[in-house]
Formats: C-alpha cells, sequence, structure tokens
C-alpha cells in the first residue's frame, strides 16, 4: 500500500563521484557529489553555486570526474563537511562545514596529472574522466528561496582511463560490471551494490529535515487542492 511522503532527501542510491577542479592559485580542490547522471560521453552534475568546485568550473571550465568504488569510502568520508571556498554559504556554515584547503592531502588521495585538462586525476580511483563544460543552468530558477543556489553542469568527456583490473577479459573497450564496484550513496549513507551499509557517514549527523526544500510545501498544497476538488 503507498501512502503520501514528505521525505526531504530523494536521493535513492547514486554513485559518488570525487569531482577535481583547479582553484585559482593552481592548487587543487576536491569534492565528493552524488548528483550527476550520464548520457553517452556526457555528464551533468549538480552543485551548489557558492562552492568553490562551481567557482573552478566558471571560470577554469574543466574538472576530472573520478568515480569512487567502495574501497576509498573512508577518503570520501573524511572529505564530508569540508568546503574549498572561503565565501561559504550560510546554509553550510550553519550545518557545521569547515574550510580546507587541502582536499587531496585530508583525504589520504593521491594527485595524478591529466592528459588533457589541468585537473588532477585521483590516483586510487579505478575510473577518471576528464572533462570539460560544455554547459551551464541555474536549477528552481521559478523558486524565490530557491533561485541562484543550485548550477547544473553539462560536461563533455573527452579522456576516460579505466583500471584494467575493470575490463573484460581481451577487450579494452567493455568494462565487467562484475568487477565495479561502486561507492553508492542513499539517503546519506554509504551503501555497496549488495544493499549493504559499508561505513559511517559523517554527512549524515545533518537531519534529513535541515535539506526540507519549499518544493514540498508547494506538493503539499497541491494534493489538498486535489482532494478539495474531488470532494
Amino acid at each position: 500500500m503507498h501512502i503520501s511522503s514528505e521525505s526531504a532527501i530523494l536521493y535513492f542510491g547514486t554513485p559518488v563521484i570525487l569531482v577535481s577542479t583547479v582553484n585559482e592559485d593552481g592548487s587543487f580542490n576536491l569534492a565528493p557529489i552524488s548528483s550527476i547522471f550520464w548520457l553517452g560521453w556526457r555528464a551533468v552534475i549538480g552543485v551548489g553555486s557558492s562552492s568553490q568546485t562551481a567557482r573552478n568550473l566558471k571560470r577554469n571550465g574543466q574538472c576530472v570526474l573520478n568515480l569512487a568504488s567502495v574501497n576509498e569510502v573512508a577518503a570520501v568520508n573524511k572529505l564530508a563537511l569540508t568546503t574549498g571556498s572561503d565565501a561559504m554559504s550560510p546554509w553550510k556554515a550553519a550545518r557545521g562545514y569547515r574550510l580546507e584547503r587541502n582536499k587531496f592531502e585530508l583525504a589520504g588521495l593521491t594527485p595524478q596529472t591529466s592528459e588533457t585538462v589541468s585537473a588532477a586525476r585521483v590516483q586510487e580511483c579505478l575510473v577518471q574522466q576528464e572533462c570539460t563544460v560544455a554547459a551551464m543552468h541555474g536549477i528552481a530558477e521559478d523558486e524565490a528561496m530557491l533561485k541562484g543556489g543550485i548550477l547544473t553542469f553539462e560536461l563533455r568527456i573527452q579522456r576516460l582511463h579505466v583500471d584494467a583490473t575493470l575490463l573484460q577479459d581481451g577487450n579494452p573497450d567493455r568494462i565487467d560490471p562484475d568487477k565495479w564496484q561502486p561507492l553508492i550513496m542513499s539517503f546519506q549513507k554509504f551503501y555497496g551494490l549488495d544493499n549493504q551499509q559499508i561505513h559511517a557517514s559523517t554527512l549524515s549527523t545533518i537531519p534529513e529535515k535541515a535539506y526540507r526544500s519549499p518544493d514540498v510545501d508547494k506538493a503539499r498544497q497541491i494534493s489538498k487542492l486535489t482532494a478539495l476538488s474531488e470532494s
């Protein structure tokens, strides 16, 4: 039986990506995200407009999408509640984020030179995608309280690096899904494909209600109007 729900978070299970970009001073920023999808050799990511990742992408137009496996979960968790931006949004400040300049060092990860972009790859990640920005769009432009807060970037993948251990035998252009074990974020917690929680999540210390969007209230109003029209 289905019931109406107002869950503030709708992350039902998406892959965790470490996005590396280049800061103004030439150093590297590294940010974990799970708002991403792919269509062909294009990826679309969603990030806060005041984040260092957004600032770097708008200025430099380049990044690397480093796909985290279950083996990188501890490193990813070390980056939770950190930001590379000194212009921290009030939302992040209220939820305990802190400024961190040396993301690679904090996570214990190794920067690796890319071939087509200035951003660094994460050596430990078995899948790395070098990308350039193709387009940028705002999200929730129709909602005054949300307008300007989130940006989506369409990224064109121009070099794909895959560790040989993930490839099908004898075929360098085919990834064997039985060998790839992505790290999954589901409702602020870390999972593998076996649906088992695999590591404590610092991000989950933020109460879910903190993510409640004005869109939930709009949806409630629509439900009330629908109920009235049917009565």
